[in-house]
């Protein structure tokens, strides 16, 4: 395995485990509230904007 695919790899874990924990993180709040589980699309929207400038930030390191 050389180091491209590795790296890829690793990636994929660790953001597979990202989402386990957003996840698990997400049950708990509705459990303590005693709801279900719901996202307002607004909740999505900021998600998703936030998600996105987190990967511009990941794309820039090293540049200088």
């Amino acid at each position: 395995m050389n180091n491209r695919s590795g790296l890829l790899a690793v990636s994929a874990v660790l953001g597979a485990l990202m989402g386990v924990a957003a996840g698990v993180l997400l049950l708990r709040r509705a459990e303590q509230r005693g709801s279900q589980v719901a996202i307002s699309g607004s909740e999505g929207l900021s998600i998703g904007l936030l998600v996105i400038g987190l990967l511009r930030q990941i794309a820039t390191l090293g540049d200088e």
